[in-house]
């Protein structure tokens, strides 16, 4: 490789920034459960060779995000309806606890932090502003992890996110964003009072309410244009 090839190299973006930058399309549903990852598509949405672009999906793949399957292709990952109670089951025994720590550890900086980005969430929603409200509520869940102060937790969490974003891209109604924002409010009113009690039984309640809003019967949606969706 001559100077001038290594140095266009350095320019292209990397593979972990090709990771994010799918990760968040799938969080914000702009790249639904099924979805063909076409690595033609890709390389011309990211403007890379077809090495970086199947790096990339390996990572995915590692985090769940993607499925690989031999003589198809890369496709984003589809959960079943089991999966899909396997996924509340697991956050039902694991946020009210991190709810819990929440209380205990959350400074009053950081309780700050949790009310200004539900603001932030809130007025998403009511802007009518469907894929910042996924993001933002998808991520008030992540940052709830980390006030609790426990980084294993935190990366749980975050394929735990992931994993419900594509549970709601297969079987929620087309208007549900995820998380309805005045119980992340009704939550962090419970942290900012010291209430473990109450922040853990208001956590159980609203994931146990996003999982019965699913329609375990709704179908996969396929067949959108990569490029436009993912180009820089």
């Amino acid at each position: 490789m001559d100077a001038a090839d290594a140095a266009a190299e350095a320019a292209e973006i990397g593979e972990e920034d090709i990771v994010e930058h799918i990760f968040e399309a799938v969080i914000e549903q702009r790249l639904p459960p099924g979805t063909k990852l076409s690595e033609s598509a890709l390389c011309d949405a990211f403007g890379v060779g077809r090495m970086r672009i199947r790096r990339a999906l390996l990572l995915l793949a590692s985090r769940q995000i993607v499925e690989l399957h031999a003589n198809r292709g890369a496709f984003v990952a589809s959960p079943t309806s089991e999966q899909a109670h396997e996924v509340f089951e697991a956050r039902l025994m694991l946020e009210p606890s991190i709810a819990r720590l929440a209380v205990t550890r959350a400074t009053d900086a950081e309780i700050a932090l949790l009310a200004d980005h539900i603001e932030r969430e809130h007025q998403a929603h009511h802007a009518g502003r469907r894929r910042d409200a996924i993001r933002l509520s998808g991520q008030f869940h992540g940052l709830l992890a980390q006030v609790a102060g426990n980084p294993t937790m935190m990366r749980i969490m975050k394929e735990m996110i992931t994993r419900t974003s594509l549970i709601i891209g297969i079987f929620g109604a087309q208007d549900m964003t995820d998380c309805r924002d005045h119980d992340h409010s009704r939550i962090v009113d419970r942290i900012r009072a010291r209430d473990a009690d109450g922040a853990a039984r208001l956590m159980q309640d609203h994931l146990q309410q996003i999982k019965t809003d699913l329609d375990l019967s709704n179908k996969v949606t396929t067949g959108l244009d990569l490029v436009s969706i993912l180009k820089r």
